[in-house]
C-alpha cells in the first residue's frame, strides 16, 4: 500500500516515530525527523533531524543534520550539522558549517569543506 500525496511543500516532514525499525538503506527526497532505529544508510536531499531516541547504524547525508541521538558511521552534510547536548557520533563527519553543543560526544574526524560534492575517501 502506498500513499500519494499530489502537493507537498518545503516544510512537510515524514516522520519515523521511537517504534519503527528499519534494516537496510532509507531515502527520502524531502524533510525527515527519525526517532526510531536504522541499520542502514539514511540519504534525504532535505533537512533531517535525529530525535534523542535515535539510533543509527550506517552513514547519514542531508542538506542540514541535527543530531540528538545516536549515530555510527560517516555524516555528510551539503550545509550545516548540529550535534546536540546529547547526541552521540562515532564516525567522521563533512559540513559547511559544524555546531558542537556542550555535553555532545563526538568521536572521529571532522571537515568543512565548502564545496557541495562528498571528497573521496
Amino acid at each position: 500500500m502506498s500513499i500519494l500525496k499530489e502537493h507537498s511543500t518545503p516544510h512537510d516532514v515524514s516522520i519515523l516515530s521511537s517504534g519503527v525499525r528499519i534494516i537496510g538503506k532509507f531515502s527520502s527526497e524531502g524533510n525527515v525527523r527519525i526517532d526510531g532505529h536504522i541499520e542502514g544508510d539514511v540519504d534525504v536531499t532535505g533537512n533531517l533531524t535525529l530525535g534523542e531516541s535515535s539510533m543509527v547504524k550506517g552513514n547519514v547525508s542531508a542538506r542540514n543534520i541535527t543530531v540528538s541521538g545516536k549515530v555510527e558511521g560517516a555524516v555528510f552534510a551539503t550545509e550545516k550539522i548540529i550535534l546536540e547536548s546529547h547526541s552521540h557520533l562515532l564516525g567522521d563527519l563533512t559540513a559547511k558549517i559544524l555546531v558542537i553543543q556542550e555535553g555532545a560526544s563526538f568521536n572521529g574526524k571532522s571537515s568543512m569543506n565548502n564545496s557541495n560534492e562528498r571528497q573521496a575517501e
